[in-house]
């Protein structure tokens, strides 16, 4: 059974910093996508972030230059840092991993960043930022 818990949400100021974690157990694939995605009230839910075994990422275009993804294979940790956060990424923050959602890519098969590829799911974390 795959498990994955978030945690590192809260409230900050605008321009500030967060970052989540994602405790994953359970998953035993050799290649798969684990990924960060945000869901904001009255929204769909949007990928933010992904990342291969192997180390590739992939990030939408509002986060890139502001947030990290990386992981930690030997603690099973997914990690997003948030840097210079503004009060439109206030959402609830999901993380999600999947061995089948490899999309093509321009150089070859990448992690998708849409959210219905993956079906292993956390309970999410809350980021609140104030302006």
């Amino acid at each position: 059974l795959v498990q994955l818990v978030e945690s590192g949400g809260g409230s900050v100021q605008a321009g500030g910093s967060l970052r989540l974690s994602c405790a994953a157990s359970g998953y035993t694939y050799s290649t798969y996508c684990m990924g960060w995605f945000r869901q904001a009230p009255g929204k769909e839910r949007e990928g933010v972030a992904v990342i291969e075994n192997d180390g590739t990422t992939s990030y939408a275009d509002s986060m890139k230059g502001r947030f990290t993804i990386t992981e930690d294979n030997a603690k099973n940790t997914l990690y997003l840092q948030m840097n210079s956060l503004k009060p439109e990424d206030t959402a609830m923050y999901y993380c999600a991993a999947d061995s089948a959602a490899l999309t093509p890519g321009t150089t070859g098969w990448v992690c998708s960043l849409e959210s219905g590829r993956y079906n292993y799911w956390g309970q999410g974390t809350q980021v609140t930022v104030s302006s």
